[in-house]
């Protein structure tokens, strides 16, 4: 529960979050129809994978890391109530998992891991190779996750290729749930922004979320309508926009060549106009004290009582001033309505 004494109204999933009766208490929602208990704020573990590059040679880790820093900060965030885990096998190939199984060894009794499939890659060479979603291909992933992170079930276990033919997708689906029958996973789910896909998946009975981008700025309200059709959660990816919504940027910034953003053009173009459309929210999202990025968290919580956002890490400060957004909770409704005004100026 959200310990400031308000209720927070989800403006699409159509439920309310009552405040909690001690300050220390950690917001917890279900995943979805599975009833498994998670925080209401997860961790996203692509960058603490390192750098990796794709089938052309391009970037698509985060830069480069220290192992002993992102251990800590898992541990970290463990300390402050955080009990979801988010990563794939793909993430630094295989590197993410690796790490995750290190941090949380001793303690895996007490989380919630959530790692994903459809990617094939070359760990020696820390680059993807190409796809495989065959019911083998799953089941040798499979087997490899369960090595990497050290554990013998995956809490829920995510399709990773978010384009992928819907049709060809009712065989992952039916792989899915022979691995859930085994024991191997606890439920399933698909990564893609698509409603009509994740609604595939959706028709199994093990399937229990989606995991989708969505902020401030990036809306799906089709896929919220899917999340109260189907009683799924939403894990949320991007739920910063990649670091936009932190206020860390501005036109003149730059990223390292190994990193998946290095791309970003700030003063012109798709990012530049993100900016400036965040520097008209900026007041209204603060204005109670809070970071920008946690009020980007806490504008999820209120939009949607469905969805778990699973913001990225790679520092012991980053894990601290984002999983003090649950003392904030969501926003409040006058929020809510303004924000909403200024964005469709």
């Amino acid at each position: 529960m959200f310990s400031r004494h308000r209720v927070a109204v989800c403006v699409n999933c159509r439920t309310s979050f009552t405040p909690g009766e001690k300050e220390s208490t950690v917001l917890t929602r279900k995943l979805g129809r599975s009833g498994i208990e998670v925080s209401a704020l997860g961790m996203g573990c692509w960058a603490i994978g390192g750098p990796f590059s794709d089938e052309h040679g391009q970037p698509v880790g985060w830069g480069d890391v220290d192992d002993a820093e992102s251990i800590r900060a898992i541990h970290r965030a463990l300390e402050m109530g955080v009990t979801l885990f988010d990563t794939a096998n793909v993430y630094g190939t295989g590197h993410s998992e690796q790490i995750l199984a290190l941090a949380l060894a001793g303690r895996r009794q007490d989380v919630v891991i959530a790692t994903k499939f459809g990617r094939v890659f070359d760990a020696d060479r820390r680059k993807v190779t190409g796809n495989d979603a065959s019911p083998q291909g799953i089941r040798a992933a499979c087997e490899d996750s369960l090595r990497r992170l050290n554990t013998d079930y995956i809490d829920l276990y995510q399709f990773h290729l978010g384009s992928y033919d819907p049709e060809a997708a009712v065989e992952v689906r039916d792989t899915l749930e022979a691995l859930a029958a085994e024991g191997k996973i606890r439920a399933y789910a698909w990564s893609t922004d698509d409603p009509e896909r994740a609604r595939v998946f959706a028709e199994g009975p093990h399937c229990t979320a989606v995991q989708f981008r969505l902020n401030v700025l990036e809306r799906n309200d089709a896929m919220l309508d899917l999340l109260d059709e189907y009683d799924l959660a939403g894990l949320i990816r991007g739920p910063l926009g990649r670091g936009l919504l932190t206020g860390k940027f501005t036109a003149q910034s730059t990223l390292p060549d190994n990193d998946v953003r290095s791309g970003w053009n700030l003063a012109e173009g798709e990012q530049a106009d993100q900016l400036a459309r965040l520097e008209k929210l900026r007041a209204t999202l603060t204005q109670d004290g809070r970071t920008l990025a946690q009020a980007a968290l806490g504008w999820l919580w209120a939009h949607c009582g469905r969805v778990i956002p699973i913001p990225g890490f790679k520092s012991v400060q980053q894990v601290e001033e984002n999983v003090a957004a649950l003392d904030w909770g969501p926003l409040d409704p006058a929020q809510m309505d303004a924000i909403e005004a200024l964005a469709g100026e």
